[in-house]
């Protein structure tokens, strides 16, 4: 290969003498459970080559590799003609690593390693592969490339790379053998590149072994032999002869020197002149390694091999014959303490994990497999497997004899009632099926719940709620056993009125007069019972109670096999009452009763009486009728008509809630009349008598002021009435009297509103009123009380209301000469100009508020004086906002379908009176609100019509006139709403106390670590509350160590030491810590070389 083609570097250089330097492995353990084996292919062929390894104790997938030789890693080399693939059987828990190699080279075979790790365990395996095929002599360039190929170590795969020409290599051919040889070690990776040489390594290893042969030792007389074998727990001995007695000799293995202890009996070293001797006793796995010993500055290796033995069973399995509930150990020994054996029941292997009802001990060469408690399933070929040979015995496990100590009983129960049947046989806890009526009972029983229990001797049958099905012969049937247990049941039902099933409130029938009602009551009782029903007194029998027959009468009663029925065919008034049902029968007597109520359109309300009449106008009051019909009064109509016509008019076409009414647009002085008609939910009463006649009046002239005085005259000024009849208005008519004089009229209407009176003296006192003229005659008069007129506004007679944040203008007219003085205070106080603006003139005073806040209700006081005369005006401000929530609701009663609430009005009203409440209601599972009622009054109410099953909860919203409060005050309880007679009540159980100080469960025990491999200790601990766990290395808490980490979970705690050194060994302790106590356990942690040197 020319310098021009692209060269593949396999790395740095390495010396010769380097390469027989042994691979770091950390010791080993099983984990493999099935072993690649080595195999022959022919050129061109396919072979593949698995591993197993169990997953049964690891937490994670191990990790495996294969390599070719000591050093290369195949993981990089799949390809086209090598593939791995990985495998888990979730049944079986086994793991399986395959390599498959496809059309394989002759440059394949050699020696494969696989290496299978997880955490500080470790496992390898070495295989050969045998490729058949035709050598070729090639050219010196070519063997050095297939020098490799007669090394076992390497496989190379830049073959499997893409083919190019090469190019034509005009230089000469040259000896790259010579050059290597004459050439120094920091020099072989220089020379490969330039010469294209891609297998530096094996070429490396054959110019070694060319130098070995070449080079004579001038150390050893005799070397150690390649290769010894020793079977496990023997002796062997590995001898060389030096040449030099006096030079220094060194023995390792693995690359790791080999120092002599007095304490260390396992490696014995001899001197017989000028032979050194290394004794290896009681030979492990352990000990199949490499070794080699150093004289100065030469070295010769060998490879020892551990042979284990075949375990043999020395003392076989005894066979077993025994009762139930009994205890079973089968003992066997073996020929070698701590081998790994496998127990088989019928050639299964027999579980042994911690929920297993088998255990496996082991104490030296015996084995145990243990059975605390047998049962019959347990009868069977138990087997103990070994690698050298089996033993097995039969175990029969049989029934004790059946031993009667309490018989059933039998029993008498009451429908509804728990049935609890209970017997006592010898031996215990021997399973066994009930029977009714020769059928097996099962636990899914459509009928009914029954709950099976046995403990001990005792077995026990629990019917929770009986029902009629569950009366009959009873049998109870120990399971392997022909003997029986028989008892009969006799399920008793009392008479029962179902009333609860009609879902009428409070058991209450409504029905309308001369409509026909039919009630049907379901019963129930065994036999079925005998009905009477008892009328009402009072009623259309009297004032005596009579029993009410089954036929022949406008009220009569009928009975049938599961209800029976109360008829009225034409329901009266004096239908009204309870109606008593009386039941029974031979298991008992029962009794309930039901109301009927008829209603009927109301009376007449009483005669109306109108009590103020106006211009065009009335205001009317009247009473309600006596009898509601039996519904309560949903409103009332008004009607009127003039005295001298015939023909009634409905004046409201939507009821009228109150017992007040305003007839309008009337004319003045013409006689009306007005009567009344009451209406519930059934229809319309006849109307009240009419009310006395009433003529309407003309209203009176507004705003009466003084315009100008002079020293003979007034000048009066006024205004219209605020309303104007039909009839018009004819004129207005001034009156004026001296004080101390006869009244004075002016007789002559005056259309215009301004008069003046002339002709006065001076300094006279004057008093006038006007009077407004029309058809009907003169009003009322308009008086003029002072010189000053204060007229507040229509709408500030009463108290003038905004909503909070709303602006407040309120004008204030007045009138006086010269200019009055107007001065305001709220509530005796001076008005703050920084929170209420106000503003005065000649004939008015504005109050203003930007934006109305809370504080600024109340009563504003205004006075006006002119000179000696003083008048005043008080204005009443109402801010409101919205209310605050009702307070403290609660669940007084919780009764059939209904729910009583209660609670207390509001602690924040929003200045405003509440109007009413509204009450939702939210089922516990969806937690979605549905409103109950709106605008209700009252602060208790009953939620109605609920639905069986269902668990309520309920919140309510307090109302005024601004709104609904922003938040609501939910009942902190629930309502379950459950039938009547069903409710089961759940025992009350006092709670244990699980409080403890510390206790370590498992302490930590003794450890030897391996430096360079991670360490753990763990121990576990039962304390309640948690403890705080300290960790502890010669008394010395740790603390923020990165080598150290620390776990705890569910109760087990864990140290892990990262790559200990012999530094790290000492006494650890853990020391548990809660308010109760603490606890303490230490061990020691002894910290040896790589290979346990």
């Amino acid at each position: 290969m020319s310098n021009g083609e692209k060269v593949w570097s396999l790395g740095e250089g390495q010396a010769p003498e380097d390469l027989d330097k042994p691979v770091d492995t950390p010791p080993l353990s099983s984990l493999l459970i099935e072993r690649p084996q080595g195999g022959s292919i022919t050129v061109g062929g396919d072979i593949s080559f698995v591993a197993k390894v169990e997953a049964q104790d690891l937490l994670r997938k191990p990790t495996i590799k294969w390599f070719k030789g000591k050093w290369m890693d195949l993981a990089s080399k799949t390809g086209k003609h090598l593939q791995l693939k990985e495998t888990f059987d979730r049944r079986t828990k086994i793991h399986t690593f395959e390599m498959h190699i496809i059309k394989a080279k002759d440059n394949y075979a050699g020696n494969y390693r696989c290496e299978v790790t997880y955490k500080d365990k470790f496992d390898s395996c070495s295989f050969d592969l045998e490729v058949k095929g035709l050598l070729h002599c090639l050219s010196l360039r070519r063997t050095a490339k297939n020098t490799r190929h007669e090394d076992a170590g390497d496989l190379d795969f830049s073959g499997l790379l893409k083919h190019r020409e090469p190019k034509q290599d005009e230089t000469p051919e040259v000896d790259v053998w010579e050059i290597l040889k004459s050439a120094r070690p920091d020099q072989y990776e220089k020379i490969a590149f330039e010469y294209g040489i891609t297998d530096l390594r094996g070429l490396l290893k054959r110019l070694k072994k060319t130098k070995k042969e070449e080079k004579k030792s001038e150390a050893f007389a005799k070397k150690l032999d390649p290769a010894y074998q020793v079977d496990k727990g023997g002796k062997i001995r590995l001898v060389v002869d030096l040449a030099d007695p006096t030079v220094e000799l060194k023995w390792y293995k693995n690359g790791q020197e080999i120092r002599p202890t007095p304490k260390y009996v396992k490696f014995i070293f001899e001197q017989k002149g000028t032979q050194r001797i290394m004794v290896i006793n009681n030979c492990g796995l352990n000990d199949d390694a490499a070794y080699s010993v150093a004289a100065g500055e030469e070295k010769c290796t060998t490879e020892l091999f551990v042979k284990e033995l075949p375990v043999k069973i020395t003392k076989e399995i005894e066979a077993v014959k025994t009762t139930v509930n009994e205890r079973i150990e089968l003992a066997c020994e073996v020929s070698e303490e701590g081998a790994q054996v496998k127990w088989c029941k019928n050639g299964v292997e027999v579980p042994t994990g911690p929920r297993s009802r088998y255990r496996v001990k082991s104490e030296g060469l015996k084995h145990w497999l243990i059975i605390d408690d047998a049962s019959k399933e347990d009868t069977g070929t138990f087997t103990l497997m070994a690698s050298g040979g089996t033993s097995e015995a039969k175990v029969q496990v049989e029934l004790k004899p059946l031993k009667i100590i309490q018989d059933l009983q039998d029993m008498t129960v009451l429908l509804g009632q728990p049935l609890k049947m209970h017997c006592e046989i010898f031996p215990g806890n021997v399973p066994g099926r009930w029977y009714r009526n020769g059928q097996l009972i099962q636990s899914n029983d459509p009928y009914s719940i029954h709950l099976f229990s046995c403990f001990d001797r005792n077995h026990r049958l629990e019917i929770v709620n009986s029902t009629i099905h569950d009366a009959g012969d009873y049998t109870f049937v120990p399971e392997g056993y022909s003997q029986s247990l028989c008892a009969k049941v006799h399920i008793v039902d009392p008479p029962r009125v179902h009333l609860e099933s009609l879902n009428f409130p409070d058991n209450t029938v409504t029905i309308v007069a001369g409509n026909k009602l039919r009630v049907e009551i379901p019963i129930s009782g065994e036999p079925a019972p005998r009905v009477v029903f008892i009328g009402p007194p009072g009623g259309p029998w009297g004032d005596a109670q009579l029993v009410i027959l089954d036929s022949g009468h406008r009220v009569r009663a009928e009975t049938f096999s599961d209800h029976t029925s109360l008829t009225i065919d034409i329901a009266e008034k004096e239908d009204t009452g309870n109606y008593k049902i009386v039941l029974q029968n031979e298991a008992g007597e029962a009794g309930a009763s039901i109301k009927v109520k008829v209603v009927d359109i109301p009376d007449p309300p009483e005669v109306p009486l109108v009590t103020e009449v106006g211009g065009d106008w009335c205001s009317m009051t009247w009473e309600p009728p006596i009898y509601d019909g039996g519904s309560p009064i949903l409103g009332y109509f008004i009607e009127r008509k003039k005295k001298q016509s015939s023909r009634w008019m409905r004046l409201n076409f939507d009821l009228n809630k109150e017992t007040t009414f305003e007839p309008k647009k009337m004319i003045e002085g013409v006689p009306y009349e007005v009567r009344v008609f009451a209406v519930n939910a059934i229809g319309v009463s006849k109307p009240s008598e009419p009310s006395k006649a009433f003529v309407p009046l003309g209203d009176e002239p507004t705003m009466l002021v003084v315009d100008d005085v002079t020293d003979t005259t007034v000048t009066m000024k006024w205004r219209p009435p605020d309303t104007i009849g039909a009839a018009g208005l004819d004129g207005y008519l001034v009156e004026y009297c001296i004080e101390g004089s006869k009244k004075v009229t002016n007789k002559e209407l005056t259309e215009k509103t301004k008069y003046t009176i002339t002709g006065l003296p001076p300094e006279a006192k004057i008093l006038v009123r006007v009077r407004a003229i029309n058809a009907a005659g003169a009003s009322t008069p308009r008086t003029l009380q002072h010189s000053i007129l204060i007229r507040i506004p229509r709408h500030l007679r009463q108290t003038y209301t905004r909503k909070v944040g709303e602006a407040v203008n309120l004008v204030i007219p007045f009138m006086g000469k010269p200019r009055p003085k107007v001065s305001w205070l709220k509530e005796g106080q001076t008005v703050d100009p920084t929170q209420v603006t106000i503003r005065n003139t000649d004939c008015d005073s504005i109050i203003f508020i930007r934006k109305a806040e809370r504080k600024h209700s109340g009563k504003y006081d205004m006075k006006v004086e002119v000179e000696n005369h003083v008048d005043t005006a008080i204005v009443d401000i109402q801010i409101v906002d919205l209310p605050g929530p009702p307070q403290c609701v609660k669940i007084d009663e919780v009764w059939g379908g209904n729910v009583a609430l209660d609670w207390t009005p509001p602690k924040d009203n929003g200045n405003a009176a509440i109007t009413g409440y509204t009450i939702q209601k939210a089922d516990k599972k969806t937690m979605e609100w549905y409103t109950c009622i709106e605008h209700y009054h009252r602060t208790c109410i009953t939620i109605t019509e609920l639905v069986v099953g269902n668990e309520y909860y309920f919140r309510i919203y307090s109302e005024n006139m601004v709104g609904l409060s922003e938040g609501a005050t939910q009942t902190k309880d629930s309502a379950l709403i459950v039938k009547e007679g069903m409710q089961l009540k759940n025992p009350e159980y006092i709670d244990h106390d699980f409080k403890e100080p510390p206790k370590f469960t498992q302490p930590l025990i003794n450890t030897f670590a391996i430096a360079g491999y991670n360490a753990t200790l763990n121990c576990s601990v039962r304390a309640n509350p948690r403890p705080k766990v300290i960790w502890m290395k010669n008394k010395i808490a740790i603390i923020d160590d990165p080598r150290y980490r620390m776990f705890s979970n569910q109760g087990v705690c864990t140290l892990e030491i990262r790559k200990p050194s012999p530094y790290d060994g000492g006494m650890y302790s853990c020391k548990a810590i809660n308010y109760l106590g603490d606890a303490l356990v230490e061990c020691k942690l002894e910290v040896k070389g790589q290979f346990g040197l």
